[in-house]
Order: C-alpha cells, then sequence, then structure tokens
C-alpha cells in the first residue's frame, strides 16, 4: 500500500516525488518508458523554477549542467532587457537538457526514499472512499491512497478520469531538431538575420563545434496539420528549410527530429476525488517563451506539500482544493499569454502592426516588468486574503542571519520569519520553522511562508498569527 503513485516521471513527476518524500509520504512512480529519450531538447529553467531549486538545495547541482543567458526578449521575442533591480543570482535562463533535467530531479526524488519503476505503464485504475486501485500493462494491480497523473498532454489518467480538455488544436506546425551542416557559419548567419526579421519562430543557433539546433516553421498545406505522432524526417527538414530560407544549408547527420503544434488545452478541474492532474496532463499551450516545463515543476511545488500535509492528517478540510485554486488560473495566464505570443510571431500586416506598438509601450518599465513576470512566473500572488502587496506573492531571497532565506527552506516546510523576535510557532514546530531576525531584509515585521515560497501571513500579531496557522498547517499539536 503506498500514500501516492504517480503516473509519469517527467519534470513534474520527478518533482512531485521528492516534495512528497520530503515528508515521509511512501510514493511510487510509474514511467512507461524504459530507457530516457534519444533526443536531447534544450529547455530553459526561468527566474521562478530556479528559485524554486535554490529552495531545495538542487540549484548548484542543475546549474553545473547547464548554460546560463541573460533573461532579455523573453515575451514573443521582443528584443528588450530584462527589469531593473533583479536578483543576479536567479535573474538569467538556464539553458539546460531536458534529459538532464530529468535525471538531476529524479535522482533528487531517489535519494529522498521515492520508489521509481520504469517501463511500467498505468492502463486503468479505480477509486473508492479509501484509494485506489491502479492497474499496469503487466496485469499488476497496485493499491494507493492518492493517484496523481503527470503523464503528459496526451494523459492516460486524465482519459480514464474523463476529465475535459476543451481548447484549441493545432493550426501551425514547427519543426525541431539538431543536425550538421554543410555551409559556412558566415552564411547561415547572414540567412538567420534576413529571416529572422520577418519571422521570430525561425532560428539556427551552433550546439557544440559542428552541429546547430534548428526551429523552422512548417508551410502547412490546405490541408491542415498532419499527424504530429509520426516524427519528422531529414526530408522534411531540408524541404521546409527550403520553403522558408530558399537553401537547406546542405544539413546532414540529425542527432534527433521533432515537431511541435500550437494546440491550447486545459483540463477543466484539476481534481476528481483522490485522483489529481498535474503538468502536462493538466494544461498544453505553444512553447512560445518556454513556460511549459516550468509551469509543470511549479505545479508540483505548489501540490507537494498540501497533498503531504492531507496524508500526514494535519491539512485543514479545503486546504486541497487551493491547489485547483490557485494552479488552474495561473495556467489559464500562461495559455493567454502563449496565445499572444503565437499572435505576436504572424508574419501577416496587422501582428506586425501590434508587435511594432508593444515594441514601443515595452519601452515603459511597468509594461516590460509585467510581461518579463508573465513568462518568468514571479509575478504570481495567491488569494491568501486582503492585505499588503506582498501577501501571495513569492519572497525573494533576502538576507538574513548568517545567509539567505533560500537555505531555510530545504526541508520543505513553512517558516516564520520574525524580526520582533516576540512571536512563536508554538504547537506547529513540527511543521513550521523559526527565524526570530531583526536584521532580516524585510519591509514588514514578520511573515509566514508556506513551503512553496508565498507568503502566507504578515503582521505582528501572536493570536493573528495563531488563526493563519491553523488556516494554511491545521491544528497544533498536542
Amino acid at each position: 500500500m503506498f500514500d501516492v503513485i504517480i503516473a509519469g516521471c517527467g519534470p513534474t513527476g520527478a518533482t512531485l516525488a521528492a516534495e512528497l518524500r520530503l515528508h515521509d509520504v511512501r510514493v511510487l512512480v510509474l514511467e512507461q518508458e524504459t530507457e530516457p529519450v534519444s533526443f536531447v531538447r534544450i529547455v530553459a529553467l526561468h527566474m521562478r523554477s530556479l528559485e524554486l531549486m535554490a529552495m531545495r538545495g538542487l540549484l548548484d547541482r542543475v546549474r553545473e549542467h547547464g548554460r546560463r543567458r541573460p533573461a532579455d526578449g523573453l515575451f514573443a521575442a521582443i528584443d528588450k532587457p530584462a527589469p531593473q533591480g533583479l536578483d543576479p543570482a536567479y535573474a538569467y535562463l538556464l539553458g539546460i537538457p531536458q534529459p538532464v533535467v530529468v535525471q538531476l530531479l529524479e535522482e533528487h526524488a531517489t535519494r529522498l526514499g521515492a520508489q521509481i519503476r520504469h517501463g511500467a505503464t498505468v492502463v486503468g485504475f479505480e477509486q473508492d472512499n479509501e484509494g485506489v486501485t491502479v492497474e499496469t500493462a503487466d496485469g499488476r494491480q497496485l493499491r494507493s491512497r492518492w493517484l496523481v497523473g503527470c503523464d503528459g498532454g496526451r494523459s492516460r489518467v486524465r482519459k480514464l478520469l474523463g476529465v475535459g480538455f476543451p481548447g484549441e488544436p493545432s493550426r501551425t506546425e514547427t519543426l525541431m531538431g539538431e543536425m550538421e551542416v554543410g555551409v559556412p557559419r558566415e552564411e547561415i548567419a547572414a540567412k538567420v538575420t534576413e529571416i529572422g526579421a520577418m519571422d521570430k519562430r525561425f532560428w539556427l543557433r551552433p550546439f557544440g563545434e559542428r552541429a546547430y539546433s534548428i526551429v523552422v516553421p512548417v508551410v502547412v498545406p490546405a490541408a491542415g496539420v498532419g499527424d504530429r505522432a509520426e516524427p519528422p524526417t531529414l526530408d522534411d527538414f531540408r524541404q521546409q528549410l527550403r520553403a522558408v530560407a530558399g537553401t537547406d544549408f546542405g544539413v546532414h547527420s540529425p542527432r534527433w527530429l521533432s515537431r511541435f503544434g500550437d494546440a491550447t488545452r486545459l483540463a477543466d478541474r484539476y481534481r476528481v476525488g483522490r485522483v489529481l492532474l498535474a503538468g502536462d496532463a493538466a494544461h498544453i499551450h505553444p512553447p512560445t517563451g518556454g513556460q511549459g516545463l516550468n509551469l509543470g515543476i511549479q505545479d508540483a511545488f505548489n501540490l507537494g506539500w498540501k497533498l503531504a500535509a492531507r496524508i500526514r492528517g494535519w491539512a485543514p478540510e479545503t486546504l486541497l482544493d487551493t491547489y485547483q485554486t490557485e494552479r488552474r488560473p495561473v495556467a489559464e495566464d500562461v495559455l493567454d499569454n502563449t496565445r499572444a505570443q503565437t499572435e505576436l510571431h504572424s508574419t501577416e500586416p496587422g501582428p506586425r502592426a501590434v508587435r511594432r506598438l508593444l515594441t514601443e509601450l515595452m519601452d515603459v518599465d511597468e509594461v516590460n516588468r509585467r510581461l518579463f513576470e508573465k513568462i518568468t512566473a514571479t509575478g504570481i500572488r495567491y488569494d491568501v486574503g486582503e492585505g499588503p502587496d506582498l501577501l501571495g506573492r513569492r519572497l525573494p531571497d533576502i538576507d538574513v542571519r548568517h545567509g539567505r532565506l533560500y537555505a531555510l527552506l530545504h526541508r520543505g516546510r513553512g517558516l516564520l520569519l520574525d524580526r520582533t523576535e516576540r512571536l512563536t510557532v508554538g504547537g506547529w514546530s513540527d511543521r513550521v520553522d523559526h527565524l526570530a531576525d531583526p536584521t532580516a531584509a524585510l519591509d514588514v515585521p514578520c511573515v509566514l511562508l508556506r513551503p512553496d515560497g508565498h507568503v502566507a501571513w504578515i503582521g505582528d500579531d501572536q493570536r493573528d498569527l495563531d488563526a493563519h496557522l491553523s488556516r494554511w498547517f491545521g491544528e497544533p499539536a498536542s
């Protein structure tokens, strides 16, 4: 009997497994693939995801395997710098191969005690008042108190659950791959500059000594987008490169090839009974802005401590419900901003006019900052009640006594940061840490942080604090 079975060991599933293990939850992860994926797609970790990695002591390890680049031009590839005043420890993009991210997160979950089975596919389940019986492709039946579908955009868990996935199907298609080229780099750079002035979707970037990472939009025939389940061929790349660039650049020796569309869908619900959805199983959208992987990881950080609290028996009655009420609006916003960015990539006169106008508006710092915060998820404010603007937002990695804030969050517990040195967490000390530090770089007396780093309370009154400790962390221990 497990506490939680997770279907899918991608970035979302591996992160969720680790978050649950921080609270001694018995976790089994079922991953249908037996081997890591053969292609090495480069993904970007945005500022908020880098902060979350730091909160769990993972950032240094992840950073060793990635390459930093400035966090400029994030929204629709409009060439504007990142806003001023950001923490340089996190204000960059970290490009990293997706299989490496998965491996690092899986290793982290395993070190914490999660069980991970590869080559195990969920084909069915039944839930009752006590738990979920999960059936795998080899005929096994496994019993768990909860099931979480982290099994991607074609989620079998979501389909078996009967949750609607409304939205728009793909209208466009893009090829992505890594291969060698047969022409000088100078010729490639000139052609990329020429085409990039009109079509921001097209790029060729050096990847290693001889290989290039290539993204090329497909010239869609009148019949519409074809079957994206079939991987593209090298001839497909050559054909589309000639159609878009007038040359195929002599491409050869591909290392990996893939295709993606711009389908945009959002699950009707994130939970039915004892079954939940997270990551791409709950939402899909165009990759514009590189938000997908980040959105899934952040789902896991929001869900993990809440589901663990329910399992450990101290969760307030409505705590788990806040997973959907907080994360589904975030996904809606991501879907909308990727829809907008997709339109701004169009070569049609109308969208190009809007792009020119937005480019001017982004010279206004507030506009540039708001769009940056949308892409990086640093502007999220959960509805935790009325109060100062900081309430419900993430707390940056401020200086505290003997170091920085995020080093205090490695265990995935709540934290009372107390500048008054008068407050206490009392009977919640098994769930919430306490740092009395009048030197902390805060503009408010005290803050109560949730395990995901969001501010749940601001004030200096013990009775008010106790009420909020009960709201987020249940009844105090006797």
